[in-house]
């Protein structure tokens, strides 16, 4: 057995490497099929003119969009050069499976499962352009012999049958079925090979009519131009068709069926010429099913599974109504983490199996998508329910442990449901939803059914397009920064500002950060976000102790949970101190409690380091997290923020709230400066907020009350005015 596909990758590093590659491949073709080519040329002149075809299988390999078109004529190559022996087609088709993709590995960007995909398809192309190409060759023969067989029959009857003899010789030795019968269908005569084709004997045909050699398979269109044949509408056709044989079985056939006329025109007798090309079609059936089906658990694949969808669009029934079930295991890879790969196949392919079982019509079909998803597909249902019940039986398929060398195995299923029109969705759009739906049904627990909302699918499509837009909002300039004052309660002065990103969208226009942070956060971009955003928000500060000299406030900056866990957050956060001119005492950095939730020892003092700088550090919305008081003792925290979920009952006098939230923040205000803390409250929007808040002996606050985030220039401004900015309740 060769090496795989991908221990040659090296071969590509340059255009001599991969040539060479290609002359290995050739050179090992030439040799598998010299024995059965019936060619003058020697095996090294063989291998020269194998050398061009086999970079074009290279080519194809690497077509983008992948066409395998190409590879036909690649076949009928084969043909053309006299390579026809059956043992041509199947060594051939040996050798590439074996050898093309290690000589001539595609791009690193193709996935192994794809290229092995690529690669049978461009088998069963090489093989029907082979198969084309010798069945061309054979018609000729054929046509050649149908006409040799009319001029013979006219001469025989011209002259008194004198060259009957003739006819006889090239009828009965003729290496292809040949049948005559009159326009009734009735059986005149047959030769000996047509006989042994449907293994019968030649008396046997003579009794017979052509009618009763109709197959279920056949097309209405086959039966329909031999009608036209026999009325002299047409003088032939030509099919590939199947018939029974005597035992039962399907020869399958590449079928001429020519007219014959008299001298005056008239229609006379039919000629049926037969190639058997059963073994041609069982390969291409065979490669096919190949290249449609999962080789590990037997189900259809992706490619199959798109081409039933693209056949139920294409119908032209825009009425078509159609369910899919997008379906996912839960918990397959605790299984194979645990158990190995091995054991996590064998479940994969008992939960085929049962999925398999759950099918119920010849209308449904449930493929593997990959991995340890699966799909199913419902054309036309019988009824309302017949989808929904299929999900219901998909669920209850795995309530019972699969059992597998004597350990049992749970695993269960969450499924996206959508049913919809043929003219209401695009298949692309129809599988997107479904998938969408699916992980609905994962985020709520897993084990369940989801079915298709649209108002959801639409804020899940829009997420999606805000993450992919992401990187390159970040690259065009795309956010900015507005900043919200921290006033000092006790006199009314600018004691800081908080930054806070924004991002002009160019097509949703000003998104806050409720928007995108959290998406972000999960693709890892929230990192140079937020490098950019603190070195934005320096500057900004140093820019206000130019201009203001006195009283310049200091900047807070939120530091996000995947910053705070950089192994180069202290560097980062230096670099950018020294390139801005910005002392550290005039930073404040703000991390919530989450950030710190299962932190390292390694995360815990960067912390520390920040601090040892000179850098203040805030814990943003406590109380709303598990306020685990032992991560005050173990990082310098200099101020707890209380966030404003605490405070918004507390907005007019004739509506006190909840008595319980201002004795938590008295409480939260008491333990905090027992501890030497600060305390800034968030969202007072009121003045009695911040008086009640002065009273509690909070030294800082934000909110609307004092001016809500805007440009640079209004934290000058409010600098400049000091406490008269909302002294008597004036909100800026």
């Amino acid at each position: 057995m060769p090496p795989g596909p991908w221990a040659a990758s090296a071969a590509r590093t340059d255009d001599g490497s991969a040539d060479d590659g290609i002359r290995r491949f050739a050179a090992i073709w030439s040799r598998v099929i010299d024995p059965y080519t019936a060619t003058s040329m020697t095996r090294a002149e063989l291998e020269e003119h194998l050398l061009p075809l086999t970079r074009r299988l290279a080519a194809i390999l690497e077509s983008v969009p992948f066409d395998v078109r190409p590879a036909k004529d690649i076949g009928r190559a084969m043909v053309q050069a006299h390579c026809t022996d059956p043992q041509v087609l199947s060594q051939s088709l040996t050798v590439i499976d074996a050898y093309l993709l290690l000589y001539r590995p595609p791009a690193e960007s193709l996935p192994p499962e794809a290229a092995r995909g690529h690669l049978a398809r461009l088998q069963h192309a090489f093989a029907a352009g082979f198969a084309e190409a010798l069945r061309d060759r054979t018609l000729a023969e054929q046509e050649a012999i149908a006409h040799a067989s009319l001029a013979a029959q006219a001469r025989a009857e011209r002259a008194l049958h004198a060259s009957e003899a003739r006819f006889r010789a090239l009828f009965e030795g003729a290496a292809i079925g040949i049948g005559i019968s009159d326009l009734e269908g009735n059986i005149l005569d047959v030769n000996e090979t047509l006989a042994r084709m449907f293994g019968g004997r030649v008396e046997e045909f003579r009794t017979r009519n052509v009618n009763e050699f109709m197959h279920p398979d056949d097309a209405p269109h086959v039966w329909k131009q031999y009608r036209e044949l026999i009325r002299g509408e047409r003088d032939h056709y030509r099919f590939e068709k199947p018939y029974f044989t005597h035992n039962g079985s399907a020869v399958w056939t590449n079928l001429t069926v020519s007219l014959i006329r008299d001298q005056n025109g008239t229609p006379q007798y039919q000629v049926a010429m037969m190639e058997d090309i059963t073994e041609r079609k069982l390969l291409t059936d065979r490669l096919r099913y190949q290249a449609t089906h999962d080789p590990l658990t037997g189900l259809g694949n992706r490619a199959l599974f798109f081409e039933r969808l693209a056949e139920a669009f294409d119908s032209g029934d825009e009425s078509t109504r159609l369910g899919l079930c997008y379906l996912d295991l839960d918990g397959f890879k605790a299984v194979n983490d645990s158990l190995g790969h091995e054991a996590g196949d064998r479940l994969l392919v008992a939960v085929a199996e049962r999925f398999t079982g759950c099918l119920t019509g010849r209308n449904q079909l449930v493929a593997r998508m990959g991995g340890d998803e699966f799909v199913a597909l419902v054309v036309d249902p019988d009824c309302p329910e017949e989808v929904a019940g299929l999900a219901r039986r998909f669920l209850a398929a795995l309530d019972a442990p699969v059992r597998i060398d004597g350990r049992e195995l749970s695993v269960t299923v969450s499924i996206g449901l959508l049913e919809c029109t043929a003219a209401s969705m695009k298949a692309a759009q129809m599988v997107q939803a479904a998938d969408i739906t699916l992980y609905r049904a994962k985020a709520q627990g897993g084990n369940r059914l989801a079915v298709f909302d649209a108002e959801a699918n639409a804020r899940e499509i829009t997420r999606y397009g805000l993450t992919t837009r992401l990187p390159a909002a970040l690259e065009e300039g795309e956010f900015f920064l507005e900043y919200q004052p921290l006033v000092a309660l006790g006199d009314g002065r600018v004691m800081g500002a908080e930054a806070l990103v924004r991002w002009r969208h160019p097509q949703q226009g000003v998104l806050g950060p409720d928007r995108f942070v959290a998406l972000a956060e999960q693709t890892g971009l929230i990192v140079p976000l937020g490098y950019w955003v603190l070195e934005q928000a320096c500057r900004q500060a140093r820019a206000w102790q130019l201009e203001l000299e006195q009283g310049a406030p200091r900047i807070n900056v939120n530091l996000s949970v995947r910053q705070a866990r950089n192994p180069g957050l202290v560097n980062d956060v230096a670099r950018i101190l020294k390139e801005t001119e910005l002392d550290a005492s005039s930073l404040h950095l703000e991390i919530t409690e989450s950030a710190l939730i299962g932190a390292e020892d390694q995360a815990l003092d960067a912390l520390r380091e920040l601090t040892d700088m000179g850098i203040g550090l805030a814990l943003d919305d406590f109380g709303t997290g598990y306020s685990n008081l032992s991560y005050l003792r173990r990082i310098p925290v200099h101020t707890l923020k209380i966030d404003r979920s605490f405070i918004s009952g507390l907005q007019h006098p004739d509506a006190p709230g909840n008595p319980r939230d201002e004795k938590i923040v008295a409480g939260l205000v008491s333990l905090a400066h027992t501890l030497d803390l600060a305390v800034t409250v968030e969202g007072v929007e009121t003045e009695l907020q911040a008086e009640r808040m002065r009273a509690l002996q909070c030294e800082t606050a934000q909110g609307w009350y004092f001016a809500r985030p805007g440009p640079p220039d209004r934290i000058t401004a409010l600098c400049a005015a000091g406490a008269d900015r909302w002294t008597g309740g004036a909100c800026a």
